[in-house]
């Protein structure tokens, strides 16, 4: 049983080999067109950045005198009430004095304090 078994393993990494060995060998045709098609949408993207990204100081916000309503439409992720949250602790415990502070408003991670940080000045 135990011949049988190891035979049977035997055989099939000898056939899996042959056919990855085969894939390997023919995709140089393949690598030409997988070129093209990255060629494309390189092409395109530089269109759609100056749409999503806040590179310019007029797009940003500051975390310090933003009312409420300009932080939610200019941050994404950050609704009204995250952004009244903001608003309510710069007002209790005073303006921000790095953007790294901004991770201590209640709702507010990592995650969507980097995800922000090219919309958001002090």
């Amino acid at each position: 049983m135990k011949r049988g078994i190891k035979a049977l393993c035997l055989a099939v990494a000898l056939a899996g080999g042959t056919f990855c060995t085969a894939a390997i060998a023919t995709p140089s045709a393949g690598k030409s067109q997988a070129e093209q098609v990255k060629e494309k949408p390189a092409a395109a993207a530089p269109q759609a950045k100056p749409e999503t990204m806040a590179e310019t100081p007029e797009e940003t916000v500051s975390i310090n005198t933003a009312t409420a309503d300009e932080l939610a439409q200019a941050m994404n992720g950050v609704g009204k009430k995250k952004a009244q949250s903001i608003v309510s602790y710069r007002e209790e415990y005073g303006p921000f004095k790095s953007i790294e502070d901004l991770k201590q408003v209640p709702g507010m991670g990592n995650s969507l304090v980097e995800r922000n940080l090219s919309r958001i000045r002090l």
